[in-house]
């Protein structure tokens, strides 16, 4: 047991795993050009294990096609780097007044991998657009999606059954929550093109029976996965919903089938259910209302050397309601959530807010603190040691 500790605590493991992290740091950045950030990010620092292909653009690739190369990724790296640092503690590490400083810059560090830890893990971001003199009460996630089934029959609310994309796998079954309904996939694409079959594509054969797939002769060409930061995949399924007596009919849904198609509708009996694959919504107790949005660029040019969005929070408890100006590097903050100026779009009259939901956001601010004092603290104390000793010669 003191040998694995030992181990853990040596210097040598802190100089390899530092070193790995700039290996994993390289390939992580080459492989960004040719997949983006969120899949680099996903693919080589929130997990175990990441492997380097080599790339299909560069030279010589038909002879190279093959290599791969397997590293540690950021979870492995990060969690080693925390056992090594606690173990150094365990073992070497003495509290007292000489070492205060030390001591404070070491937990600061731990805080700080915490803190990725937690946000990776906790942290929730979507996007909000609002024109300009309207309002919405909810963000949505333009990575992930989900099928609901939507009960308006109560004038006041509407009733909103949401199953989550990754329960759409073709053959399963999904029992709808609080309803009769259990929804079974036919089949399920990531991304496709939605449309009339184009020559050269090979375009599946639609089982629908119902909606806007026989309405309109829609039909689904399957595509490639994109990982573009401004292109968003095409999430397509056929869906079979089933009632107590049986199949109530099949129907095409996408996220691109929105409010310009007809509302696609289930009945059973006297209950109806409008049927919608969608981009994944966060729905709040509040409504952020846009009353101006202002853009303003580089003197001849069209660059963007400020864009600002002045709001008006209506909370259900008018109580907490809270007029703000949220511009580049000054967010809102309100009720968990921050609000980031993202972009704009609609020739200046609709302003995206970037809506991030992390509760360990605190953490880093708190981390780096408690390392800048231990940092003051340990030169502090060596500066007026070497004043002290050069006032006695």
């Amino acid at each position: 047991m003191k040998a694995l500790l030992q181990f853990f605590a040596s210097l040598r493991l802190t100089v390899v795993l530092l070193s790995l992290s700039m290996v994993l740091i390289f390939f992580g950045t080459l492989a960004q050009v040719e997949t983006g950030i969120w899949k680099t990010q996903k693919d080589y620092f929130e997990s175990a294990l990441a492997v380097w292909a080599y790339p299909e653009a560069w030279i010589a690739y038909d002879k190279l096609y093959w290599l791969r190369i397997p590293m540690p990724g950021g979870y492995l790296l990060g969690g080693m780097l925390l056992v090594n640092l606690i173990a150094a503690h365990v073992t070497r590490f003495t509290l007292s007044a000489k070492k205060a400083g030390i001591f404070l810059i070491h937990i600061g560090l731990i805080l700080l991998l915490i803190s990725e830890l937690l946000t990776d893990v906790l942290s929730e971001e979507s996007q909000m657009p609002v024109d300009e003199g309207s309002s919405s009460n909810y963000s949505q996630e333009y990575r992930n999606n989900e099928l609901v089934l939507i009960d308006r029959a109560d004038p006041d609310f509407d009733t909103v059954h949401s199953i989550p994309i990754a329960l759409l796998k073709p053959g399963k079954t999904v029992l709808v929550p609080d309803s009769p309904l259990t929804i079974r996939t036919i089949s399920y694409y990531p991304n496709a093109q939605i449309g009339r079959a184009k020559e050269g594509s090979a375009p599946v054969d639609s089982p629908a029976n119902q909606g806007v797939s026989v309405k309109m002769n829609v039909v689904v060409t399957p595509a490639a996965v994109t990982y573009a930061e401004n292109e968003i995949n095409t999430a397509t399924a056929y869906v079979e919903v089933l009632g107590p007596e049986g199949s109530l009919g099949i129907w095409l849904v996408s996220n691109v089938i929105d409010d310009r198609f007809p509302p696609q509708m289930v009945t059973l009996g006297e209950q109806s259910w409008e049927i919608v694959l969608r981009l994944k919504r966060h729905y709040y107790p509040f409504a952020v209302e846009l009353l101006d949005f202002s853009h303003e660029k580089y003197p001849g040019t069209e660059i963007p050397f400020n864009y600002s969005s002045e709001v008006m929070v209506r909370h259900n408890d008018t109580t907490k309601n809270q007029k703000a100006l949220i511009y580049m590097n000054h967010p809102l903050r309100y009720e968990g959530l921050t609000f980031y100026q993202a972009s704009f779009a609609n020739d200046d009259r609709t302003s995206i807010f970037q809506v991030v939901r992390n509760p360990g956001w605190i953490l880093p601010y708190v981390s780096v603190l408690l390392m800048g004092v231990g940092m003051l603290v340990q030169f502090g104390m060596h500066f007026f040691k070497f004043l002290k000793k050069r006032a006695t010669t």
